[in-house]
């Protein structure tokens, strides 16, 4: 696979160097700023034309999403992307794979928990940002060294205020397995830059594998795929059931 990579900030280069490892990947395209390790696949560029896929962690990324399309690209975002350009993918048979942070990562967890069980099954989901922690609100519990968080509730789960360098993700399913009702807290904690580094670079390589048909979609939308590339490249899982 020909990659080219859109980094702004440290989770793209992490997001970089992860793939550098990839054995199918056949050259790395470093578009706009940035660098990375010396490596013979590793070449700046100019243009994306000859590339398969463009990966960005721009926060911003519709304008980077719209030239990708153009030019014939698929594309993996951490951020999010307008339904109109995400259209634009659908029409040109390419692949737009959108939230691919901690929020998507969380809820891919989920997914994956809850194809596996019968019945109605209840979920809740939960990822940390920057920022002072909270002293009250929603108690939230991750894989140590987060440990025991407080949080706040927002569309699709809670997020929860962390300092320093450590980011975590969890979630809580509960529903029918093997004819008994079982609750299965999973998460994941480590450093924040590697930690989202890893989840775009799972993107990009559940994208270039065909797990996700053309158009816009995010990790949860093909879980399997998604976390069994987040594991590939380094990501530790946490699991306890009850």
């Amino acid at each position: 696979m020909r990659i080219a990579l859109h980094a702004v900030g440290e989770t793209g280069t992490r997001a970089g160097l992860i793939l550098l490892a990839e054995r199918s990947l056949t050259a790395l395209g470093i578009y706009g700023g940035g660098s990375l390790a010396s490596d013979r696949r590793a070449l700046r560029i100019t243009e994306l034309a000859g590339f398969d896929l463009l990966v960005t962690d721009d926060p911003d990324p519709a304008p980077l999403a719209a030239i990708a399309v153009e030019d014939g690209l698929s594309c993996v975002t951490s951020g999010e992307v307008p339904a109109a350009v995400a259209e634009r993918f659908a029409t040109q048979g390419r692949t737009l794979l959108t939230g691919t942070g901690l929020r998507g990562l969380a809820a891919t967890l989920a997914a994956h928990e809850a194809a596996g069980m019968e019945g109605p099954v209840r979920t809740s989901v939960a990822w940390t940002i920057p920022g002072k922690s909270l002293r009250r609100g929603l108690a939230v519990g991750f894989p140590d060294p987060v440990g025991a968080r407080w949080g706040r509730s927002v569309p699709g789960g809670v997020e929860v205020p962390v300092g320093g360098s450590w980011a975590a993700a969890s979630v809580t399913v509960t529903g029918r397995f093997a004819g008994k009702t079982v609750e299965r807290l999973v998460g994941v904690a480590d450093q924040r830059d590697h930690l989202e580094g890893v989840a775009l670079a799972a993107g990009a390589i559940a994208v270039a594998s065909g797990a996700f048909a053309p158009g816009g979609h995010t990790p949860a939308d093909a879980p399997t795929a998604y976390l069994g590339a987040a594991l590939g490249v380094g990501l530790g899982v946490a699991v306890h059931t009850e």
